[in-house]
């Protein structure tokens, strides 16, 4: 049963909020590695599973990861189940999966209903 409209467009306000922080916070992010006299980065590329009923939902998911600077999505796999992203700044793989996950794929999954 699909969830109410009420509830799926105050999903998708948030995730706009969210979305907007994660953008400022990456680019601010990005421009400290940048003017920063050594290069202290640690890039790397993740696999993020993904469990979203739609490909519309993966493809929302991809490029919302994409947008703010720092990290791109590069490939889904045949079955839509794992997402290949770039980061540039790795520490824990683990942090950024659940970021990912907790960010951008819980709020698409309640927009979709």
């Amino acid at each position: 049963m699909r969830k109410p409209i009420h509830r799926r467009l105050w999903a998708a306000f948030a995730l706009s909020l969210i979305f907007i922080r994660e953008l400022l916070l990456s680019s601010i992010s990005v421009a400290r590695a940048a003017i920063a006299p050594r290069i202290n980065v640690h890039p790397g590329i993740i696999a993020v599973p993904v469990d979203l009923k739609t490909d519309l939902g993966v493809a929302m998911v991809a490029n919302l990861i994409s947008l703010p600077p720092g990290t791109t999505s590069l490939h889904t796999s045949p079955d839509g189940k794992l997402l290949y992203v770039h980061c540039l700044d790795v520490l824990e793989q683990e942090e950024v999966i659940t970021g990912i996950k907790t960010n951008f794929e819980y709020w698409v999954r309640e927009v979709e209903g």
